[in-house]
C-alpha cells in the first residue's frame, strides 16, 4: 500500500488474536521507529519488546501503579487492584514500549526529542498497518508514573511515552472520520492573512 493510503486506513485495533508475531515483523516494526527524523541525529527512543512472560515487567508495574493508587487499603482490595492492572498487559501476544530518552546535550530542545519519539511511534503503527497487523497506542498516567521508570530502568528525567499492543486483528475496524483539513488550516499569504 502507499503512504497515502496507510495513513488514512490505520485504525486502533483494542481486540487482537493471541497467536504470536513473527520475529522478522517485529524487527522492521522496530526498524521503522529508528527511521523518525529527529533533531541532531539525539535518536532518543528506546523499544522494549516484550512477548511471552516478557509482559510480566509491564504487568508488575501496571498491578502495582493501581494498588498504590487504590483508595481502599485493605489487602484484599490492594491485591485485586494489582492483579487487574497485572492482566492489562496480557491483552496482546506482542507489546512494545517506546520511551523517549531527551538528551543531555544542552544546544538539544527537549520538546523536540519528545516530537521525535512520537514521530517513531507514527511510524511503528503504520509498519505494523502495512504488515496487516492490528495494534492500539496505550498511554496514560501509568506510562508516566515513577513505578513504571522503575520497572523500565530509565532515568527521572526519560519518560514511557506508550505501549503499542500489536496482533493480529479479531474485530472490524472502525470506519476513520475526520474534520476537512481546510477547517483546520490557515493559508498565510501576507501578513493580513492572519
Amino acid at each position: 500500500m502507499n503512504v497515502s493510503e496507510a495513513i488514512r486506513t490505520r485504525r486502533s485495533f483494542g481486540k487482537v488474536k493471541p497467536d504470536a508475531v513473527p520475529q522478522e515483523w517485529i524487527e522492521q516494526i522496530v526498524e521503522a521507529g529508528t527511521w523518525a527524523p529527529n533533531h541532531k541525529l539525539t535518536e532518543p527512543w528506546k523499544f522494549f519488546v516484550m512477548q511471552g512472560e516478557g509482559r510480566n515487567v509491564l504487568g508488575n508495574a501496571l498491578g502495582d501503579i493501581q494498588a498504590a493508587g487504590n483508595e481502599d487499603k485493605s489487602e484484599e482490595a490492594i491485591n485485586a487492584a494489582r492483579e487487574s492492572g497485572r492482566t492489562k498487559a496480557y491483552r496482546a501476544p506482542l507489546v512494545i514500549g517506546v520511551a523517549v530518552e531527551p538528551s543531555t546535550d544542552p544546544k538539544v530542545i527537549e520538546l523536540e526529542e519528545y516530537g521525535a519519539v512520537f514521530a517513531a511511534i507514527q511510524n511503528m503503527l503504520l509498519q505494523i498497518h502495512e504488515l496487516g497487523l492490528g495494534a492500539v497506542w496505550r498511554t496514560g498516567e501509568p506510562c508516566f508514573h515513577e513505578l513504571m521508570n522503575q520497572a523500565f530502568g530509565l532515568k527521572a528525567q526519560d519518560k514511557m511515552l506508550g505501549f503499542l499492543y500489536i496482533g493480529y486483528p479479531d474485530m472490524e475496524p472502525k470506519q476513520g472520520k475526520r474534520q476537512p483539513a481546510a477547517s483546520k488550516t490557515v493559508w498565510l499569504n501576507s501578513p493580513s492573512d492572519l
